[in-house]
């Protein structure tokens, strides 16, 4: 192990194959090499760990028995997420009824975590394996941090009282009409991903990342669900796993009911993106294309209600601006 590195503390590259071929194909590979080694650490720092406490949601990620990615959020009080120390983050499980993320939370299994901040745009990931998972306490020992730019977050505020519903999740191969709609009128989507069992230890694992746009900029083609990506810190984290594995897990969030939608479905990624019409907003450098092959829909699965506030400065437009 090399100490002397200021941030990625192995001789090794902080970038797997898959990422290290997306970051090839963006022509960014040898800038990225130097930058990851600042940007990625194998422990939290101090402000990573006094962030985390602070949030009463969670977003999260693993994967299945047969290897499908899954996207999920966790709820509780502020305080429910900790970080006893650099390496550790402890999570406090409640209500988690029918979420389809927590039957694979065991120990030993893979996690990737995002803290999202959604009043500030501020934003923290790392990635790990559980070295505990009993009854309410999830422990993850970190392999991978860093932060997010807060590119393309839509402000929201929450409300102070919670709310839970009891009304039993459905789940279906076909999305129905209504479920497409959902999906259509979203400005915020989370993707979770796999590197695959190919991938180095110290680097692979799984991921969950955000997804912002103005409302329709994941639309549907068919049966197909398609967005842009645009510019961001060219880490990619989720490209680099899709080429590595092409699974993926969708989590769609009505912010006002407090609905949640799970898809579950194989990606391909475009590097030139199609003329198909979105919505205004950034131009988009590339473009994925999901098809749906599993949907879990729970019914005011999140206990937070949250009212919207602004589009991501990225994303302003006169029709957006005095939204």
């Amino acid at each position: 192990m090399n100490t002397s590195l200021p941030g990625w503390p192995l001789d090794s590259s902080p970038w797997h194959p898959g990422e290290q071929l997306a970051q090839t194909h963006a022509g960014v590979r040898e800038r990225m090499e130097a930058v990851g080694r600042r940007a990625v650490r194998g422990e939290m720092p101090e402000q990573h760990r006094a962030f985390f406490p602070l949030l009463p949601q969670l977003f999260v990620a693993t994967v299945d028995a047969e290897g499908q990615a899954w996207a999920s959020a966790l709820f509780g009080q502020p305080g429910f997420v900790l970080s006893p120390d650099p390496r550790t983050l402890a999570i406090t499980l409640r209500d988690i009824g029918d979420d389809p993320v927590v039957p694979h939370l065991q120990a030993g299994s893979e996690l990737g975590v995002l803290g999202l901040q959604l009043e500030t745009r501020r934003r923290n990931r790392a990635n790990g394996r559980l070295m505990e998972a009993s009854g309410s306490r999830l422990l993850m020992q970190v392999r991978q941090s860093f932060g997010n730019c807060p590119k393309y977050i839509q402000t929201r505020r929450r409300l102070p009282s919670e709310a839970r519903s009891h009304v039993p999740a459905g789940a279906g191969a076909s999305l129905t009409d209504a479920l497409k709609a959902f999906v259509a009128r979203s400005d915020t989507f989370f993707i979770a991903s796999s590197a695959g069992p190919a991938a180095e230890h110290e680097t692979g694992g799984v991921d969950i990342s955000h997804r912002g746009g103005l409302p329709g900029f994941a639309h549907w083609e068919g049966d197909a669900l398609v967005w842009p990506e645009y510019q961001g810190n060219n880490f990619f984290n989720t490209l680099g796993n899709l080429l590595s594995e092409p699974r993926a897990g969708l989590l769609f969030i009505d912010w006002c009911s407090g609905d949640m939608l799970h898809l579950a479905g194989r990606t391909q990624v475009a590097w030139t993106p199609s003329a198909a019409t979105a919505p205004a907003g950034p131009a988009p450098l590339r473009q994925v294309r999901f098809t749906p092959e599993r949907w879990i829909l729970r019914p005011g699965a999140s206990p937070w209600r949250w009212t919207f506030d602004t589009y991501a400065p990225e994303l302003q437009t006169d029709r957006t601006s005095t939204a």
